[in-house]
């Protein structure tokens, strides 16, 4: 495989299309429409609970501003929401790089757009796995697989892209914003990258420490097994 080598990027890139799809909502009530305040031609594309949650944020507002990311993907979510954002065009719009031909022939081939922040925290896999009694197959099902995805496809592309995980960074990242005009800076958008695979690796850590407590016949007692 080639690595492809990147020396050209943009200090200030514009934030006009967001992926926000979170577990803890706190926050979402001033960042979004803050957000709007200050680009009011931002686009966002959200999934599921948080999906009603801005529309109700927003109101009226909400009409060109919010896109089911199954209406843009055209792939609805599958059943219990198991899969909502692994999608090509999702991660063409993560992952293309601004001065890179083949990147944006790609989106105009499939008519994805560049995503340049992606809004997620992931499905609460320590709370449940400190409750007492919790299985394994109990903590199996809180194990986001799309939320972990879309953080390390935004950091490891902080070239052009800010990956926010902690609503406490809300603040600094509107201020980043106001500060240029509606665009996220590179030193804004490397920070927020250190955090989210801090974010991430903690996670697996987590996931890894419970599977490694638990044994083959606590699965098994799960289970009913089929012949």
């Amino acid at each position: 495989m080639t690595i492809n080598v990147v020396e050209k990027v943009d200090d200030l890139v514009p934030v006009r299309h967001v992926l926000v799809s979170v577990s803890d909502k706190t926050g979402l009530e001033t960042f979004i429409p803050e957000l709007l305040e200050i680009r009011p031609d931002l686009k966002i594309f959200s999934t599921g609970g948080t999906f009603a949650r801005i529309g109700d944020i927003l109101g009226e507002r909400r009409a060109g501003a919010l896109t089911q990311v199954a209406d843009y993907t055209g792939q609805p979510e599958t059943q219990g929401g198991l899969v909502k954002t692994l999608d090509f065009k999702i991660y063409l719009g993560l992952l293309t790089e601004t001065y890179n031909e083949a990147h944006q022939g790609d989106l105009r081939r499939t008519g994805a757009v560049p995503i340049d922040m992606v809004v997620v925290n992931l499905y609460p896999f320590q709370e449940t796995v400190a409750r007492p009694g919790v299985t394994v197959e109990g903590a199996r099902g809180n194990i986001d697989i799309g939320g972990p995805c879309m953080i390390r496809a935004s950091a490891k592309n902080y070239l052009r892209v800010a990956s926010v995980v902690d609503p406490e960074d809300y603040g600094s990242i509107l201020r980043d914003l106001s500060s240029n005009q509606g665009a996220t800076s590179l030193t804004m958008r490397y920070r927020l990258a250190r955090k989210a695979f801090r974010h991430t690796a903690a996670y697996d850590r987590a996931i890894a420490d419970f599977f490694a407590q638990n044994s083959a016949d606590d699965a098994r007692r799960c289970y009913t097994l089929a012949p």
